[in-house]
């Protein structure tokens, strides 16, 4: 069997970081990743340059790491490379920013596959062409490590805008969301409960199947598509807050009031939760997963009164004054909900990778 360039396949299986070396590695990812249309120089120097029309930039930067963030036996590198662009670019749009360029840094064990590198690479292009045009990867790092990391560090222009921030919603602003809430949820928890062994561990033989049978669930943890250009969108209609909801619903809609100092009163029918117990029932897992479930990556907003919600925005809630000073939170159709949720590597990782 040969693959497409005409090298036997065992021959492309047995050629590692630690065999080739990182410029030979290097030579092989650099035509696979997206340039970006804002580059004025890209990969090749000691630095790339970015051209900035706005005299400002958005920046943020995330890590995931193999065992507490994923597991090589459920995801591809191309589902690897497009989750660490997708969820880097979400935290761009939740600015009202439009996505400009992304540093890439790999840490990998010598003997990695260099087409595991590549697959990464053609995931990372593959999520910047559909999800955010024009967006490309305009440098990095490639090191050694005993685990495989990827570090992304991506850019925003706010196009002469102002950001929206955590911390500007107001009492009586309609709250939305754009995105699915709790797909994802489902797919982690359809993964740790069938696509394991019978001692608990990560079973690649068995994700075929649940690709099969919950094929949405299993894209929205491992591909996840974040509705950015909801982003801009949002700020264009003058969105007085906004955030990424990568911790779950519930946590992520107690940050926002936390910074704006407001009550954050969420609709059950909205939802899809309505006539669910909240608390202490299990069984009832639908309402875990939308208020609890993380990485979902959608965009949570808050609008003035009246405002015509923009792309995907449905409205899920209002905004209400806290009841007496310094106590921000959440309500669920008025009752006061604990926001827990989402997945934390510090206190949820059992040690396991796979």
């Amino acid at each position: 069997m040969e693959q497409s360039g005409g090298e036997p396949a065992s021959v492309a299986r047995s050629e590692t970081l630690g065999s080739l070396g990182e410029a030979a590695v290097l030579a092989r990812i650099f035509p696979r990743l997206p340039a970006a249309a804002s580059a004025l120089l890209g990969p090749g120097d000691d630095a790339a340059v970015l051209a900035a029309p706005d005299g400002r930039y958005v920046v943020t930067t995330d890590t995931m790491v193999h065992g507490p963030d994923f597991r090589l036996a459920w995801s591809t590198p191309f589902e690897l490379g497009w989750k660490a662009a997708a969820t880097n670019l979400s935290d761009i749009a939740a600015m009202g920013a439009r996505p400009t360029g992304l540093v890439v840094a790999i840490v990998a064990p010598s003997e990695t596959p260099a087409a595991t590198l590549e697959g990464i690479a053609d995931g990372l292009r593959e999520a910047c062409a559909e999800l955010a045009p024009g967006t490309g990867v305009v440098g990095g790092d490639l090191s050694v490590s005993d685990t495989l990391v990827i570090a992304v560090t991506a850019f925003g222009d706010l196009e002469g805008r102002a950001p929206v921030l955590r911390s500007g919603a107001r009492a009586g602003d309609i709250v939305a969301v754009s995105g699915a809430l709790g797909l994802a949820a489902q797919g982690i928890a359809l993964l740790f409960a069938h696509a394991v062994d019978a001692d608990g561990h990560p079973d690649a033989g068995r994700v075929a199947a649940l690709r099969h049978a919950h094929g949405a669930e299993l894209a929205a943890q491992l591909t996840p598509r974040p509705p950015l250009a909801d982003g801009v969108r949002a700020a264009l209609a003058g969105a007085t807050a906004m955030l990424d909801v990568s911790d779950g619903l519930a946590l992520d809609a107690r940050r926002l009031a936390a910074a704006s100092g407001v009550l954050i009163d969420l609709d059950g029918v909205a939802i899809g939760i309505a006539g669910l117990a909240l608390e202490g029932d299990h069984d009832e897992v639908g309402a875990e997963q939308v208020l609890r479930g993380g990485e979902d990556h959608a965009l949570l907003a808050t609008f003035p009164p009246g405002t015509e919600l923009p792309g995907d925005f449905r409205p899920i809630g209002h905004v209400r004054a806290v009841d007496s000073p310094g106590v921000a939170g959440v309500l669920v159709d008025g009752v006061p909900y604990e926001a827990r949720g989402g997945w934390d590597p510090y206190a949820d990782w059992n040690g396991g990778s796979g």
